[in-house]
């Protein structure tokens, strides 16, 4: 008997998706034994939507996902970002935005995870935080970036282009590119992407918010400190972490969610969120916080 989605469903391009997937970033830091028993976990309570990169690791997390679930579920959406690269360094990650590079990426993407074709491939650009901006050879025009990934598109080495990063002004000039979904940095207390969630409910793009916790990279502040969160998770007997992701299903029927962790337990205490019902006066309190920027 197959699990229900957890949290429901959203459109993911051609893709239904469930609206609380997976995202794999963490699994780097486990050996093969516990990244197996998260994956499989997380397929069989209904998760259809992990998200990944080659530069997660030296192709690391890939591999545990293959190792995990190949011959792959047909209906799981394996999304990869490109847009940075794995090196040998205290920083660890170099940018790796050209055409080519991009295009050198799918091809990992492809070999690590044994796919024929990547569901979503997400391009990551870097002229703003968090994390590294680009300069010099690695400053390139979003058109040259989309361009090769259409026609990655139209060879068949990717199903479908997603953005991360992004400015208003960059998801309005990708959109006829036939984006299936954005990843912004934004939570219950960031919403300066506000206005890009606008855009992708009107065109029916998925909204997959990065860091809704908050985050160390950057200095990040976690909503989860929030005194406001803290009384509210009290009253509903759930986490303050729970509180934060279920504001965001709430707040907009076209997001999706992809918390990771490295252990079965946190996996499956992230998918009750689910469960929790935000009631009218919780809401109010929540979208409160802040006030969103139009920018």
């Amino acid at each position: 008997m197959t699990s229900p989605r957890p949290g429901g469903t959203v459109k993911l391009g051609q893709h239904e998706i469930a609206r609380i997937g997976y995202g794999a970033m963490q699994l780097e830091h486990v050996d093969t034994a516990a990244a197996t028993a998260v994956l499989r976990r997380a397929v069989e309570l209904g998760v259809n939507h992990l998200d990944t990169a080659s530069f997660y690791g030296f192709t690391t997390v890939n591999k545990h996902i293959r190792d995990a679930l190949h011959p792959y579920p047909a209906d799981l959406v394996i999304v990869s970002k490109v847009g940075a690269r794995r090196v040998d360094t205290p920083m660890r990650l170099a940018l790796a935005q050209r055409p080519e590079d991009l295009r050198a990426q799918v091809h990992l993407d492809l070999t690590s995870l044994g796919l024929d074709r990547i569901p979503v491939v997400n391009l990551r650009r870097a002229d703003q935080g968090p994390g590294l901006i680009a300069e010099g050879d690695q400053i390139v025009p979003l058109d040259d970036q989309l361009a090769e990934l259409i026609a990655l598109r139209n060879e068949g080495l990717i199903g479908a282009i997603g953005l991360s990063n992004m400015s208003t002004a960059q998801l309005r000039q990708a959109l006829p590119a036939g984006i299936v979904c954005v990843q912004n940095a934004y939570s219950v207390l960031d919403r300066s992407s506000e206005r890009q969630l606008e855009l992708c409910a009107e065109n029916g793009i998925a909204w997959i918010p990065y860091f809704p916790l908050g985050s160390a990279f950057d200095q990040i502040p976690s909503p989860t400190d929030h005194p406001v969160v803290q009384q509210l998770a009290t009253r509903l007997d759930t986490t303050p972490a729970a509180v934060c992701l279920a504001w965001i299903l709430a707040h907009n029927d076209h997001t999706a969610l992809i918390p990771g962790t490295r252990t079965v337990a946190h996996l499956e205490q992230n998918l009750r969120t689910a469960d929790i019902h935000l009631d009218t006066e919780a809401l109010a309190e929540l979208d409160n916080l802040t006030n969103p920027s139009r920018a």
